[in-house]
């Protein structure tokens, strides 16, 4: 299957592109009357502070419908509380275009352990309150109430990974599909930049939201027995496999029914009440999604909710290198929105330095949202464009003082890695190139991602280049001369890896490479640092609690990180995020990896209470408060053999004073997994 889509800046522009480029996308009237500007084509509202930077999705497809020729206005942090706020910039002449922001609000505003957090890294001042839970939701609607009849388009993480009915661990039940909630009009799911140009384009020329229908990446709620024209044709996927009377629906390859046509095939899923009702059948919903997420073989899905259903058509297609390098070259202004002031911003400090060269994971990692949200195929920038982008922070961005701190994306190491057959990975449907073990066709090579590091440390003005994302170690270790590339010239000390368990049963759960792996990565790293003459270590992160993680595998993991030398200070406790592979492992107790039947795999999990904590417990061995829990279930495990004061024994017999009283954890609801360091002794 092949397609050609229209690249995104071949479009005649908007009559507006008159007013010229804004130095900032207006937030208030008086900047509007500024620019001469007597409406907003396009309102955005984000949960976010308004940071006109690449690296903050709003702003980003602000500066792209900018350079449409539209006039896009920031309705940022609104007070949701009423629909007054979201009038501050009039009426938008085509649509509001809603987010939550960078993150979900819900893992924004939880630990995972349901406590409030007391921050919030992308508000003025980390100050938390300042967007509410479920934002996209709630903002969707005052937006409204606001203004009749205007539409509302969804997009971002929150709204992407809620699109069909899914578990949401804050409420530990099923919810419908945000756009039930919410009431938008049409929700772009993943990166969407190639739907948003085309639904602006054709909004501005006259066509009605509600008949836009045909658009790769959006989806939206019709009446039951809808479908585009008389040729599509539906297969029922509602029973699970082993009890449908025909499945015509293969997991494995691309092949289907003769009489079927892929493009103008929907599948229908379990509904929302169904799911609800039945694990099991929530477990088999999700399996059909995640093996329809490649744009190369996938087919529109739908899911009743009552009277209607939600309508999925397949995935965008990924942006070409040049409509890559045309979206990273917009004007941005590369700083917060002046009407902050000197207030400081956790997250821009975060990343001003930072470069993002390229997008998508094909890791598959069953515990993350990424290859959900961004697709598996990997979209890279070019060389120059890279190279443009850090000229521009030398010379634009104050305070640099010539350290890159990333350059890097959701995985560090993935720069132009694609399959080498483009009519394969079209038609491939496996949820992981390198698990459990690296496709073949992968082209592995690490050479462009060392060319273009040499190049970026040989900058006039660059100090120094560190890479702050995650690495695929199990790809690294393919590329000696890219670990010692690495190791040389961009670690500050310290790398992050995430080998996130050592024991088979949750590393299979999870996707990821056995601890060999990590081993052999070990080894190529600490042989280059030695040769750089320099004294590095890597930091190892992992998961407690994650599904079909047993206790006896913490057990086995605490005694490889005593035994490696390794005490967390932080420890990251799995939390189940909307639409995940593991989250359904979680709510199900089945494994969507495989075929799912009633009478399938069950995957035991740490869900709530006393073994959730001695899970994480595991992970801060060396930490006083943890041995009495520890003690207590090293006897129950039969392990009493552990506990003692010699070197072989993993928590002392003793217990210092003060130390080791038990706090109930709170109830008020998750969030995003918190950052772990690591020290070694």
């Amino acid at each position: 299957m092949t397609f050609a889509p229209k690249p995104i800046f071949s479009y005649k522009k908007f009559w507006a592109q008159r007013f010229g480029v804004a130095p900032f996308l207006p937030m208030s009237r008086a900047e509007m009357e500024t620019l001469g500007w007597d409406s907003c084509d396009v309102i955005l509202v984000t949960g976010d502070a308004y940071i006109d930077h690449p690296s903050f999705g709003m702003a980003l497809i602000g500066r792209l419908l900018e350079a449409q020729g539209f006039r896009v206005g920031v309705i940022s942090q609104p007070d949701w509380r009423s629909a007054e706020d979201f009038r501050r910039l009039g009426r938008p002449n085509l649509y509001f275009g809603v987010t939550a922001g960078n993150m979900d609000s819900m893992v924004n505003h939880y630990t995972s352990e349901r406590r409030i957090r007391s921050d919030d890294a992308y508000t003025p001042g980390g100050v938390a309150g300042k967007r509410p839970d479920r934002a996209a939701t709630l903002y969707a609607q005052r937006a409204k109430e606001a203004f009749s009849g205007v539409p509302v388009v969804l997009g971002s993480i929150e709204a992407s990974l809620r699109r069909i009915a899914h578990y949401d661990y804050w409420s530990d039940t099923v919810r419908r599909s945000i756009l039930a909630d919410s009431k938008a009009d049409i929700l772009l799911y993943g990166n969407a930049e190639r739907a948003l140009v085309e639904l602006t384009q054709r909004m501005a020329r006259g066509e009605a939201i509600r008949d836009i229908r045909d658009l790769r990446g959006t989806a939206f709620m019709v009446a039951r027995g809808w479908k585009p024209d008389a040729s599509w044709q539906e297969n029922d996927l509602t029973a699970l496999p082993d009890e449908a009377r025909i499945v015509r629906f293969h997991p494995h390859s691309a092949a289907q029914d003769a009489t079927l046509s892929r493009e103008k095939t929907v599948l229908r899923l379990p509904s929302y009440e169904a799911v609800k009702a039945d694990p099991v059948l929530y477990a088999h919903a999700s399996r059909i999604l995640h093996l329809e997420s490649n744009p190369g073989n996938a087919r529109a899905l739908k899911q009743a909710h009552g009277e209607r259903e939600v309508w999925l058509n397949p995935p965008p297609l990924p942006l070409s290198t040049a409509e890559m390098d045309g979206v990273y070259d917009l004007p941005y202004a590369r700083a917060p929105h002046p009407s902050y002031g000197a207030a400081r911003i956790p997250a821009w400090e975060m990343i001003r330095f930072s470069i993002s060269i390229m997008r998508g994971c094909f890791g598959g990692c069953t515990f993350c949202s990424i290859t959900e949200h961004e697709g598996r195929i990997i979209q890279s920038r070019s060389e120059a464009s890279i190279l443009r982008e850090i000229a521009e922070i030398r010379d634009k961005t104050p305070g640099f003082t010539g350290i890159i701190s990333d350059l890097g994306g959701p995985t560090a190491n993935l720069y132009r890695l694609a399959c080498r057959d483009k009519s394969v990975e079209a038609a491939c449907r496996r949820l992981s190139c390198i698990y459990p073990g690296i496709c073949p066709r992968l082209e592995t090579s690490h050479a462009p991602l060392i060319q273009l590091y040499r190049k970026a440390r040989a900058l006039p003005g660059v100090k120094k280049v560190l890479i702050g994302s995650g690495l695929r170690y199990d790809l690294a270790v393919r590329s000696p001369d890219y670990v010692k590339e690495l190791a040389a010239h961009h670690v500050g000390g310290y790398l992050k890896i995430a080998p996130e368990h050592t024991e088979p049963e949750p590393l299979a759960k999870m996707m990821k490479p056995g601890i060999a792996t990590y081993d052999a990565f070990k080894h190529l790293f600490e042989r280059a640092s030695k040769a750089a003459g320099k004294e590095q270590y890597l930091i190892p992160y992992f998961i407690a609690a994650h599904p079909g993680a047993s206790d006896k595998d913490m057990l086995h993991l605490a005694l490889w990180l005593k035994a490696n030398g390794f005490r967390l200070d932080q420890v990251q406790t799995f939390l189940p995020t909307p639409m995940a592979l593991a989250t359904t492992m979680w709510h199900s107790r089945r494994n969507p990896l495989k075929r799912v039947s009633r009478a399938g795999e069950i995957v035991e999990t740490a869900r709530f209470g006393r073994q959730r904590r001695l899970h994480k417990a595991f992970l801060r061995y060396h930490d006083p408060e943890n041995w009495p829990l520890l003690r207590e279930a090293l006897k129950t495990m039969g392990r009493a053999d552990l506990i003692g004061n010699g070197k072989r024994h993993l928590v002392p017999a003793f217990q210092p004073a003060g130390t080791g009283l038990f706090h109930a954890p709170s109830r008020r609801g998750p969030g995003k997994a918190c950052l772990r360091k690591v020290r070694r002794h």
